[in-house]
Formats: C-alpha cells, sequence, structure tokens
C-alpha cells in the first residue's frame, strides 16, 4: 500500500469541508484529526485514488473498517453502505428534529447508521452540547 501524500489528504479536506463525511462532525469541534478513509478498502481492493477517498472521524472509521454493506433493520436486506463520492448526504440521511440523532431516509442510509454506529451513545451527548452551544446540526 502505498502512503497518500499531503497534497491529496488537503484535497480531501479541502472537499469535505473539514467534516466527517459519514456523521458530519467538523474538525473544529472534535478531539484528533479527521482521517481519510478508502471507501473501498485497500484490503478489498480499494485504491488510494481520491475517488475512493473520504473525511471521516475516529469514530466513523474505527466503526467502518472494512465494512463496504450492512443490514438495513427496516428489510433486514443486506446492502452497500454510503458512499459519499457517488451519493448524496441528504438523500439518505436526516437530523431529528431536535438535531441530535441521524434518521436513514433510504435502506443506504439506514445500514450505515447501524454498521457506523452513527447515533452511539458517545455521539448523542456531543451532538446535545453542541446544539446547546448553536453549533449544531451542519447546515
Amino acid at each position: 500500500m502505498s502512503i497518500l501524500s499531503e497534497i491529496i489528504k488537503e484535497r480531501v479536506r479541502q472537499r469535505a469541508k473539514n467534516r466527517c463525511e459519514y456523521c458530519l462532525s467538523h474538525q473544529e469541534y472534535i478531539l484528533g484529526r479527521l482521517q481519510i478513509d478508502h471507501i473501498q478498502p485497500i484490503a478489498k481492493g480499494g485504491t488510494n485514488t481520491e475517488d475512493n477517498l473520504c473525511l471521516a472521524c475516529e469514530l466513523c472509521n474505527q466503526y467502518k473498517w472494512t465494512q463496504t454493506e450492512g443490514i438495513d433493520l427496516e428489510s433486514g436486506e443486506v446492502v452497500s453502505l454510503f458512499n459519499p463520492r457517488k451519493q448524496q448526504w441528504k438523500e439518505n440521511f436526516a437530523w431529528t428534529s431536535d438535531g441530535i440523532n441521524i434518521i436513514g431516509t433510504t435502506a443506504c442510509g439506514r445500514a450505515t447508521i447501524n454498521a457506523l454506529r452513527l447515533n452511539n451513545n458517545l455521539a448523542i451527548i456531543v451532538r446535545k452540547n453542541w446544539v446547546q452551544a448553536g453549533w449544531h446540526p451542519p447546515n
């Protein structure tokens, strides 16, 4: 596996506007640096090309690991996880009215929420504080 250049990493960060492309957490609000994620993992034949890279917070990246599919708990079907290079976040997810939980509006969105645990306890606690501070949900 080749190492990603700083130029590519910076382009990925700029394209993502310094937000996790799965949960939309902004770099300014999290501890630790957002990570470069391989949408199709190298272990499953993915590449280091920009169209296979996205920005992810540590939690999302750790939960995703090498997953590319997940279970839609509504239908029980196995579906592909959200691909930020090929799909729009707003077409697969929405925020609850209080801005704290992410809702899957498609099978892909629901499977991604489940697989990446986008509404895990830590995320909920942090988002509640971001909402109180007026930082969340993102536009």
